[in-house]
This record gives structure tokens, C-alpha cells and sequence, in this order.
């Protein structure tokens, strides 16, 4: 458990009040828990899935507020209220770490590529024979 993220109280004050407010429709389910939540799945990579249900709710949840407050620039004005920054630009980067793979380099369709051995290779009659001259 000492892996889940939460606010500390500390944390949290700073953050309630730039939270939307006054909306209409169905009324939102406690938004500590659903931002741990959010949080949490961005440092475990993203993954919804690893967000454990009884501490931080569905985890549909968690992706539907996560998309709709970015689409409407909520999680923008929460940064740069954060940040202190009056005016945000237009791209932040967070980690900049990329990784591009083949997708046959991990076993995928067609699997490994067996690998020769040069000990082997040089055991076998050479194709061609030396020129002498």
C-alpha cells in the first residue's frame, strides 16, 4: 500500500479551490480520491488498470474525468495556478523519454530471428575461395 499515491491535506488545499465548480448534471464523487486516482495511474505509466478499485474507484472513472477535464482545459489552469505562472504555453513537457520498437523486435508475428553464432561461421567452408594472386 505504501506505493498508492494521495494528497496530503497540505497538497489538497491548494487544490480545491481551483477545482470546477457549479456544474450541472450528476454530481461528482469525491475528487480527492479520483485525482489520487488519476495521479497514481500517470505514474505507474499511464496504465488505468494498475489503479486498485477500493482505493481510488472505477477505473473508468478515473479515464472519464481524466479526458473530459483535459478536453475543456481544467487540468491547464490547475498547472499554471500551481506553478504560479499567470500565463501557461501551449505544450508542456513532463519526461520526455520516447522508445520506438519494431514490432517484430519483441517476438511478435514471425517471432525472434534465430541469432548465428560466430564460433559456428567459422567452422563452415567458407562460399568463396581466396584469389591467390
Amino acid at each position: 500500500m505504501s506505493d498508492l499515491f494521495w494528497f496530503s491535506d497540505a497538497q489538497w488545499e491548494r487544490i480545491a479551490p481551483l477545482l470546477p465548480t457549479g456544474l450541472r448534471g450528476k454530481r461528482r464523487v469525491d475528487d480527492r480520491r479520483v485525482l489520487s486516482g488519476i495521479v497514481h495511474a500517470l505514474k505507474s505509466g499511464g496504465r488505468w488498470g494498475d489503479c486498485p478499485e477500493h482505493v481510488y474507484g472505477p477505473k473508468k472513472t478515473l479515464y472519464n474525468r481524466f479526458v473530459r477535464w483535459a478536453e475543456r482545459g481544467i487540468w491547464e489552469d490547475i498547472f499554471s495556478a500551481l506553478a504560479g505562472a499567470e500565463d501557461a504555453p501551449d505544450r508542456l513537457f513532463i519526461d520526455s523519454t520516447c522508445i520506438k520498437v519494431h514490432r517484430t523486435a519483441g517476438g511478435a508475428k514471425g517471432g525472434p530471428w534465430p541469432m548465428v553464432s560466430a564460433k559456428h561461421a567459422g567452422a563452415e567452408t567458407p562460399n568463396s575461395t581466396p584469389s591467390v594472386t
